[in-house]
C-alpha cells in the first residue's frame, strides 16, 4: 500500500486568509513516493494564560471526558476508532480516527512524568495510515498566575521520511490550545 498523498486529507475548510487548511495538522506533509529515509528535528514552545484555576486546566489535560472536548476534530470530520487515556507514569494514551478522506491518524503516547497540577512529560508517535510520521517528547508545565493558569509547552520532534514540516505541528497545537481556551471559558 502506498503512502497517502497530501490531497488525500485536504478538506474544503478555508483559513481566514483564503488558503485551504488540512483536516489535521499532522496531515500537512506526506511521504512522497521514492523518498529516502530521513529525519528532521525541530523544537517549538507555546505559552497560554487561561482564565481558569490550575486544577481546572489540569483536569482538562488529564481526564478523558474533559480532554475529548478540545483534543481532536469535530465528528463530521473524524470518526473516532479508538480512544483511551491513562495519565500516570508509564500510562498510555491513544487516539485513532478515520478522516472523511479515509486516512487514519493515530496519536500514541506514553506518560513518563506526572506531577499533579504542575507537569506532564510524555513521548508520542504520530501515524498516518501505517506510516510513522513523527516521534516527539512534550513537556507541559502549569503555573498559577493569580486566579489564572499559565500553560507552557515545549515539544521536541523527529519528523520522519519526508514529513519535515514541523511548522504544521506547531500550528495544529496552537489550534488545540485555542480550543482548550474556548472550553475553559464556558
Amino acid at each position: 500500500m502506498s503512502p497517502p498523498t497530501r490531497n488525500d486529507v485536504m478538506t474544503d475548510n478555508k483559513h481566514e486568509n483564503g488558503d485551504f487548511i488540512d483536516a489535521h495538522a499532522a496531515a500537512r506533509a506526506r511521504i512522497p513516493e521514492g523518498v529516502k529515509r530521513s529525519v528532521v528535528h525541530a523544537t517549538f514552545s507555546l505559552e497560554r494564560t487561561y482564565d481558569a484555576s490550575v486544577t481546572r486546566v489540569w483536569k482538562a489535560l488529564t481526564l478523558p471526558e474533559a480532554k475529548a472536548q478540545w483534543f481532536g476534530a469535530p465528528p463530521e470530520e473524524l470518526e473516532v476508532l479508538e480512544s483511551n487515556m491513562d495519565v500516570r507514569p508509564g500510562g498510555r494514551e491513544r487516539l485513532k480516527g478515520r478522516w472523511v478522506s479515509n486516512v487514519v491518524s493515530t496519536f500514541d503516547a506514553t506518560y513518563y512524568d506526572v506531577i499533579e497540577n504542575e507537569r506532564l512529560v510524555y513521548c508520542y508517535e504520530m501515524h498516518l495510515d501505517d506510516h510513522k510520521i513523527s516521534v516527539s517528547i512534550a513537556t507541559l508545565q502549569l503555573q498559577a498566575v493569580g486566579k489564572k493558569t499559565r500553560l507552557m509547552l515545549t515539544e521536541q520532534g523527529a519528523f520522519l521520511d519526508g514529513y519535515d514540516d514541523a511548522g504544521s505541528r506547531e500550528h495544529g497545537t496552537n489550534e488545540l490550545f485555542d480550543k482548550l481556551g474556548t472550553v475553559l471559558s464556558q
